[in-house]
């Protein structure tokens, strides 16, 4: 991804929330990279805390946040912050004053993604607020377009892409005229960075599960339609802890250990090819063996019918135990659906180079004070 920036005269600022590790943000950086994104508060305290020196806050941040950031400016680290509205500036700016530092302001956009940012109507009265504030530098725009990352249809996915560059280049022109031209105009991901990159708009990618990828990215597919240029980079261990059935076996990997909000968990490994996981509760998943899915689907979702089909499974002479199954103690591996959320429910990535093992902490994970 660097390489692809760097071609391209795009800045980086791999986004942190992702993988929430202070250690491989800083070997980004030490590649190239700008700076990190991170999306809440206390992830910019974990980073600078890490060393990470480039930091922008891509949410708005609740009004106790504002003191919080200004707070580790002081520190000599530069802060960014991202507004939609001229009180979340006011707060900023009053929170800079009071701990005599500046902030980096950038207007957040809402180009689609209805979560947050605003209108684009409304961009160059927040630029003029954020320029007049004390303790505020209006930093530029940031237009992330969360709503095609992952969407299935290619050419709709570089269609809307391209209509969000339209409107952006029509603010950085209107911005301009007024006197405000953008410093940056920061923004992007990893499943539009090909058509972000050729823009012309943007300064600065914000891509960040290139890192890691998941099940999710590789199911929608890479801009452009070409093969993905970044390869899975993580796994879950689950271990196998029961094998009495001949349409499954049962590991401890469950609700707790894979986050749900994407497609399921793929197997990768340590079980036969086309192996099936899928959860069985919180601490619990299977491993369903691929010659007996069918059996495993005709149970459907009824706890009835799924306990008659494995039953009438392990009953049947004719079905063999399947040989190429995992047994109990094997570690079968697991790429996840959604890599964010299930990265947030751990202390630390296992990392191994093919000689070392480190133990890397997920130290941006959500904190309390």
């Amino acid at each position: 991804m660097q390489a692809l920036c760097d071609a391209a005269g795009v800045r980086l600022r791999a986004h942190g929330k992702t993988h929430k590790c202070s250690t491989l943000g800083r070997l980004i950086i030490e590649r190239g990279a700008v700076g990190l994104c991170c999306q809440t508060v206390g992830e910019a305290e974990a980073y600078v805390a890490g060393g990470i020196q480039d930091v922008l806050v891509t949410a708005p941040s609740p009004p106790w946040g504002a003191a919080r950031l200004a707070a580790l400016a002081k520190t000599g680290a530069r802060i960014g912050a991202v507004a939609d509205d001229e009180g979340q500036i006011d707060r900023l700016s009053d929170a800079a004053v009071a701990a005599g530092v500046t902030l980096d302001l950038v207007v957040d956009l809402d180009l689609g993604t209805h979560r947050a940012g605003a209108y684009p109507k409304d961009a160059l009265r927040l630029a003029r607020a954020a320029d007049a504030a004390p303790g505020l530098r209006f930093a530029g725009l940031q237009a992330y377009l969360g709503h095609l990352q992952h969407m299935d249809d290619l050419d709709l996915r570089k269609s809307a892409d391209e209509a969000a560059f339209a409107t952006l280049k029509a603010l950085v022109a209107e911005l301009t005229e007024a006197g405000l031209p953008p410093p940056v105009v920061t923004g992007g991901g990893t499943g539009t960075h090909i058509y972000d990159l050729a823009s012309g708009v943007y300064t600065e990618l914000q891509a960040g599960s290139y890192a890691v990828m998941d099940v999710e990215y590789d199911a929608c597919g890479a801009p452009g339609g070409q093969a993905w240029g970044f390869e899975p980079a993580m796994a879950i261990a689950a271990t196998v802890v029961s094998a009495n059935h001949k349409s499954h076996v049962t590991v401890d990997a469950g609700f707790k250990a894979v986050s749900m909000d994407g497609p399921p968990a793929r197997v990768v490994a340590g079980a036969a090819p086309g192996s099936l996981w899928r959860a069985m509760g919180d601490e619990h998943g299977m491993i369903a063996h691929l010659s007996l899915i069918d059996v495993l689907k005709a149970g459907g979702r009824d706890p009835l019918g799924f306990d008659k089909a494995v039953a009438e499974a392990d009953a049947d002479p004719a079905r063999a135990w399947p040989a190429d199954a995992p047994r109990v103690g094997d570690i079968v591996w697991l790429q996840p659906g959604h890599c964010d959320p299930t990265i947030n429910l751990y202390d630390a990535l296992h990392v191994w180079d093919g000689e070392t093992l480190e133990r890397w902490a997920v130290d941006g994970r959500r904190v309390s004070k």
